[in-house]
């Protein structure tokens, strides 16, 4: 493997985590919002992440079966961002803007606390990441000192 892709790897770790950072924040920002454009509460939303140059464990297995070399390079790119559907807490609230006719509001399915412990482990899995560049960049930086 080479520095340039032990970089591109480390890279591709720190965008996804930092992608992850950003849908956290978003959900936090949003634990109280009842009513949004498509109507209804927010819905908390997550990332699914996958190995790099690869579309599913499908094609995996496809390529084992056909006895192909791996052409996975390392790294890790977004699957995809899906909406939790489940419904949030209803809480009854005649008076609040956003009651249905029983008088309850229906909140965002986002727990605050299981939000803030997905934070903690984003910012440690970007942490490490920076970590991996940071020792790629030292061994560089050592390989040019060795060479003079």
């Amino acid at each position: 493997m080479s520095f340039w892709n032990s970089l591109r790897i480390g890279l591709s770790g720190l965008t996804a985590q930092r992608l992850r950072l950003d849908l956290i924040s978003n959900n936090i920002a949003n634990a109280q919002t009842t009513r949004t454009e498509q109507g209804g509460a927010y819905q908390r939303q997550d990332v699914i992440f996958m190995a790099e140059g690869q579309t599913g464990f499908v094609s995996k297995l496809e390529a084992a079966r056909r006895n192909q070399a791996d052409r996975m390079q390392g790294g890790v790119q977004v699957a995809e961002i899906i909406t939790d559907t489940e419904t949030g807490a209803r809480v009854y609230d005649p008076t609040h803007p956003d009651a249905d006719d029983e008088g309850y509001v229906t909140y965002p399915n986002v727990d605050v606390v299981v939000e803030m412990t997905n934070m903690l482990s984003a910012t440690r899995s970007y942490e490490a990441n920076l970590a991996s560049v940071e020792a790629s960049k030292r061994m560089a930086l050592k390989a040019l000192e060795i060479g003079r």
